[in-house]
């Protein structure tokens, strides 16, 4: 039986920052937001990372050079932005906000460091990233040529490099969800 294209579609829960009084069409208002919902948003985005991670791993067991850096930026280009679309802070979710909170967001997210909250993730911006581990992936790329040994090297890194990006920008975005309850 064939489905329609929304049903076949996966449900995203998503959070908003929004006040109470201030409703974005479909989206979840502040008081609606609990630690314990934060905190059930975490653990199944981790559950996501760790998925992403093995698909980086599996793409290092690939005998073409530069094909695990291309995975991984695929990958991270639309992991990252579905990470913060589920707390609510993806480049169109703040954008929608109030000014006053918007602004709230982003010197919440930069005192953590982090500049993908509420920014559009481009390509360049998750080279970038893939950069501050870039000693890993440059490692694991290197390993790759080495016989049986090599190719598991590399996908143990690979594995444990998008585990490290991925968790760390779960944490901020928690974080910065936090801060605005």
């Amino acid at each position: 039986m064939p489905q329609s294209p929304s049903s076949s579609r996966r449900r995203v829960k998503v959070l908003s920052l929004e006040p109470a009084n201030v409703r974005i069409a479909g989206a979840v208002t502040t008081s609606a937001m609990t630690t314990e919902r934060l905190d059930a948003l975490r653990r199944e985005c981790r559950r996501l990372v760790t998925t992403r991670a093995l698909l980086s791993a599996g793409a290092a067991v690939v005998p073409v050079p530069g094909a695990d850096v291309v995975a991984d930026v695929g990958l991270l280009a639309t992991l990252l932005p579905d990470i913060s679309g589920r707390f609510g802070l993806d480049h169109e979710q703040v954008e929608k906000l109030p000014p006053h909170v918007a602004e709230r967001v982003f010197v919440v997210a930069s005192s953590l460091g982090n500049n993908v909250i509420g920014r559009m993730v481009t390509k360049r911006l998750v080279t970038s990233l893939l950069r501050r581990v870039g000693a890993r992936v440059a490692t694991a790329s290197v390993a790759r040529y080495v016989p049986i040994v090599g190719t598991t090297v590399a996908a143990a890194i690979s594995f444990s490099a998008m585990k490290l990006v991925g968790n760390s920008h779960i944490e901020d975005c928690y974080r910065t969800a936090r801060a605005m309850i």
